[in-house]
């Protein structure tokens, strides 16, 4: 694992350094990885236990629940593993580490999509009435999160996949990319804790049913997000963490400088 990660920057220390800088890494990442499952598996209860599990549009009360199951799996988790690809798998060929970033978000992507899908439907064809759409502040900040990272996609496959820009100009807009993507992240954060109390305020129209077993579920599972957040920041923005050049990437970016 050492030399996996030597070329951590700062990993020019002491061996001993090393290993510890490794192991704290270690220890971070897969922290993160255990609260990112726990997130997904107490979204899965919530929904099957408390909210009546999953339909279609035969019944789209509960084809609803798709909606924070899907964007939780999409937009938070696999969009987290997405940006730690860069962190992790530090010794694997740049484009191979480029496509498995590009699939992790198409994955997201679709997710998005059944999501959206599910939480228009359970609005649109709800009986006897509809209900309206897009007038809360959640679906608001949830819309614009997901546009921007339509945006973010088709921008980062152009400019680092195909056709690819040039050298000087990826170099120019990687840190706007690095920006959006860690923004468009804390932006899905905030829009799924923003859901949950939203959704647990229209059960019972005030702020009592925080006082029950599942507002007290909630505000757990909000915090749980919250703290995955916060580790998968820590390890994005920390420069030790920075994934280094391979010596034949530096030596095909020197030859097309």
């Amino acid at each position: 694992m050492e030399k996996g990660y030597s070329n951590m920057e700062g990993g020019s220390g002491t061996s001993e350094q090393v290993v510890d800088a490794i192991q704290y890494f270690t220890g971070c990442l897969g922290m993160s990885q255990a609260l990112g499952v726990l997130t997904i598996i107490l979204t899965l209860v919530w929904t099957c236990y408390y909210r009546g599990g999953f339909a279609w549009h035969d019944d789209v009360a509960h084809e609803f629940n798709y909606h924070p199951l899907f964007m939780i799996l999409g937009l938070v988790f696999f969009y987290a593993e997405a940006i730690l690809v860069y962190r992790v798998f530090r010794n694997v060929k740049k484009l191979y580490v480029k496509l498995l970033h590009a699939s992790l978000h198409f994955l997201a992507i679709i997710f998005v999509i059944v999501a959206l899908k599910a939480v228009f439907d359970s609005h649109n064809l709800a009986k006897p009435t509809p209900h309206p759409n897009l007038y809360s502040l959640h679906s608001w900040l949830g819309l614009s999160v997901v546009l921007l990272f339509g945006l973010q996609y088709v921008s980062g496959f152009v400019s680092f996949l195909f056709p690819k820009l040039s050298l000087a100009l990826r170099q120019w807009y990687m840190p706007t990319h690095v920006f959006f993507g860690i923004a468009i992240f804390l932006g899905a954060i905030a829009t799924a804790l923003m859901g949950l109390t939203e959704k647990l305020l229209f059960l019972r129209g005030d702020m009592s049913t925080f006082r029950t077993a599942e507002g007290t579920f909630i505000n757990i599972l909000g915090l749980l997000l919250v703290a995955f957040a916060g580790l998968v920041i820590y390890l994005v923005i920390n420069p030790k963490y920075k994934r280094q050049p391979l010596p034949e990437e530096e030596m095909i970016q020197l030859s097309q400088d």
